[in-house]
C-alpha cells in the first residue's frame, strides 16, 4: 500500500490569510497609536493650562495685584503671567467662556484672578476626536479644576 504524505511546508492560501491578518493588525495600531498620541497632548495642554491658572492666582494672592490670563482660541495660543506664552496643538479643538468684562481684544478671552483669591471665572474646553477636556475656573473662590468630560459623538 502506498500513503501519500502531504508535501510540507505552507501553501500560498495559508500564507495570504496570514498576511491579511498582519496587514489588519498594523492598521488597528496604527489607529490606536494616532488616538492615543491625541488623547496625550489633550490631557498635556488642559494640565498646562491649568497649572498656569493656578500659578496667576497664587501671584495674586502673594503680591496683592490682579493676574490676567488670556487665551486666542482661533490662534491655539494663551498668555500667563509676564511673557509666559503657551500654544495649544493645532490638531485640537479650542473653546473658551468667560466673563465678557475680562475680555482684551477681539477674539481673545481673559480670566482675572483678585487678591482675595477670587476671579471672573471661566472654561477653557479642548477637543481632540470625541475626547473633550474641560478646564474650569470658580468665579467665587478662583479654585481651577481640570479634567475628562465625555465622550462627543461627531
Amino acid at each position: 500500500m502506498r500513503s501519500r504524505k502531504r508535501p510540507q511546508g505552507t501553501t500560498l492560501l495559508e500564507m495570504l490569510l496570514v498576511l491579511a491578518l498582519i496587514v489588519a493588525a498594523g492598521a488597528l495600531t496604527a489607529g490606536l497609536v494616532v488616538r492615543g498620541s491625541e488623547g496625550g497632548q489633550l490631557r498635556s495642554s488642559a494640565r498646562e493650562i491649568a497649572a498656569q491658572l493656578r500659578q496667576l492666582r497664587t501671584e495674586a494672592i502673594v503680591t496683592g495685584q490682579p493676574q490676567r490670563f488670556a487665551i486666542d482660541p482661533p490662534g491655539h495660543r494663551w498668555q500667563g503671567r509676564g511673557d509666559r506664552i503657551g500654544r495649544v496643538p493645532s490638531n485640537l479643538a479650542v473653546r473658551f467662556t468667560g466673563a465678557r468684562e475680562a475680555l482684551t481684544e477681539q477674539g481673545w478671552g481673559a480670566i482675572v484672578f483678585f487678591a482675595d483669591g477670587a476671579s471672573t471665572g471661566g472654561r477653557v474646553e479642548l477637543q481632540a476626536g470625541t475626547a473633550v477636556w474641560r478646564v474650569d475656573v470658580a468665579w467665587l473662590t478662583g479654585e481651577v479644576t481640570v479634567g475628562p468630560v465625555r465622550e462627543v459623538t461627531p
